[in-house]
């Protein structure tokens, strides 16, 4: 890329599929508040899942989209992905920001176009988990995947060539580049609305986990330590491991399928500790109990490294096993009259949306030259 002198003039935000919001949504968001001129691509589009911050702009879908049961369905239609990134038509586009997490980095911009990938991780499936997606696979996909995920490889290798500059979101995330497609990046956190988020004088004994009940999630990990423990828990949580887990939970353990959101921060401001199981690529639900002042226990692996302090806003853990949490949770009772939740509430700070604006602003412009 030449240096550029102007600023950009059309931009095209190029995100994997649209049937949800979850944490690479909120970053789009955010990215449509830097970029108000920005149109949207994406292969699967279901306006009646997104927020309206996003039904309010231009989307524009693959041909993906086009295709049987493709909103429900739409990563079985994986192997077809690669050729409907590459029928974009991104003429005219002077930047492209390819928000990478399923396939989507794989556009052609125009030759004098900056692309820029904000990376929320390399695809799990071809990567870090393809052993545990192909062992919970039925026999027909197990036939096909190892040639097909092969091919796949290749092309997301080569495609990482077609991008001018790389952003992780977290330290991890930027390993995983590095390792999977031998690219350096700059580290920018995803925004957290933390200043939504307050302190309460009333936590109460019981522990808190939050998130999908889904095998990679964990949940069996802290229901298992917690049946041990005897103590108080609150699983909050959808998903299809939810009947399973609500069998195997001691009187205990509690389950709330859904909150709503003044709930749910009712719950992150009420809990002894978050505890949070996963290795997750960046994490936002640690950042919120820190902004709700409370401190986490967490796998001590993945984006959670760079979100909490060891024995300053929370206590690691080294093991996914329940003998590990527990010894964890053991730790953390001892260490707990230490806590100060306002140093939680100003490590939670850093996340701040105005952080992740100044430092894509800069990956930006470091990026084209300015």
């Amino acid at each position: 890329m030449t240096a550029r002198t102007a600023p950009f003039k059309r931009v095209a935000i190029v995100h994997y599929w649209l049937v949800g919001m979850r944490g690479g949504e909120r970053v789009l968001e955010r990215l449509l508040h830097l970029y108000p001129q920005a149109d949207i691509f994406t292969h699967v589009y279901d306006p009646a899942a997104v927020s309206q911050v996003i039904r309010e702009r231009v989307v524009k879908t693959s041909f993906i989209d086009q295709l049987p049961g493709a909103r429900r369905h739409y990563q079985k239609y994986l192997p077809l992905m690669p050729l409907a990134l590459e029928q974009l038509d991104l003429r005219g586009y002077d930047l492209v920001i390819s928000s990478e997490s399923g396939p989507a980095k794989g556009v052609i911009a125009a030759p004098d176009a900056l692309h820029l990938c904000y990376c929320h991780s390399p695809m799990r499936y071809l990567w870090d988990h393809y052993h545990e997606y192909l062992e919970t696979a039925g026999w027909a996909s197990r036939t096909v995947m190892p040639v097909l995920f092969s091919r796949l490889r290749q092309w997301d290798v080569t495609s990482a060539a077609r991008v001018d500059a790389f952003v992780a979101n977290s330290s991890f995330i930027q390993q995983r580049i590095q390792r999977a497609w031998r690219r350096d990046s700059t580290v920018v956190h995803p925004s957290v609305a933390v200043s939504e988020f307050s302190v309460s004088r009333d936590v109460g004994p019981g522990y808190l986990w939050v998130s999908q009940l889904r095998p990679y999630k964990r949940a069996a990990l802290a229901i298992e330590a917690f049946n041990r423990l005897g103590l108080p828990l609150t699983v909050v949580g959808d998903g299809p491991q939810a009947s399973e887990l609500a069998r195997l939970a001691k009187p205990n353990i509690t389950f709330r399928a859904r909150l709503s959101y003044a709930e749910l921060k009712n719950a992150y401001a009420n809990c002894r500790a978050l505890v949070f199981t996963p290795e997750e690529d960046f994490g936002i639900v640690p950042v919120e109990a820190n902004a709700s002042g409370r401190p986490v226990i967490a796998f001590g692996r993945g984006g959670v490294t760079d979100s909490i302090i060891p024995r300053e806003t929370g206590i690691f853990f080294d093991e996914q096993t329940p003998d590990a949490l527990c010894a964890a949770v053991e730790d953390f009772e001892r260490w707990l009259p230490d806590f100060d939740p306002q140093r939680a509430v100003a490590n939670a700070a850093r996340f701040a949306p105005e952080r992740f604006d100044e430092g894509f602003r800069a990956a930006v412009a470091s990026a084209a030259g300015f």
